[in-house]
């Protein structure tokens, strides 16, 4: 039974291997961020992507597991996979615009592809037949509902 008073309960996404990674890679995409000049608006507006790319992650695994359905737990996941994507993206982004710091390029590849491997576990997880049915069909379980 859930106890509303017991936090370790609401917050048991926080012990798990891929939320830590994911604040793992909040912090190294800060320390990165940390680096870029102020005074250059292309690198500047980079950065804010970075980061916002960066905390949604850890964000969205706390909500596909405090939602707990196959539907809501896909959808979840296809936020988190596609600014993991970004955050690899906008390294070539940072280094085409003048960005120096080019080891926290490599640094930040080797981290994001240890949350790859820890994601698509994670998401093989999903139990498919919890589910309420998704009525635009994008999420629903394979050979599943429709509704």
């Amino acid at each position: 039974m859930y106890d509303e008073n017991d936090e370790s309960d609401f917050k048991r996404y926080e012990k798990m291997p891929i939320y830590q990674k994911a604040m793992e890679i909040v912090e190294l995409v800060d320390s990165l961020s940390a680096l870029i000049p102020e005074d250059d608006p292309i690198l500047k507006e980079m950065k804010g992507f970075m980061m916002a790319d960066a905390c949604l992650i850890p964000a969205k695994i706390a909500g596909a597991e405090g939602g707990d359905l196959y539907d809501i737990r896909m959808e979840n996941a296809t936020l988190i996979r596609k600014a993991a994507r970004e955050l690899v993206v906008q390294t070539n982004g940072l280094g085409i615009f003048g960005f120096e710091e080019k080891d926290y390029f490599e640094l930040l590849r080797r981290e994001m592809e240890e949350f790859r491997v820890l994601f698509v576990e994670w998401v093989n997880s999903f139990d498919p037949w919890n589910s309420v049915g998704d009525d635009w069909g994008l999420f629903n379980p394979p050979g599943g509902m429709t509704e």
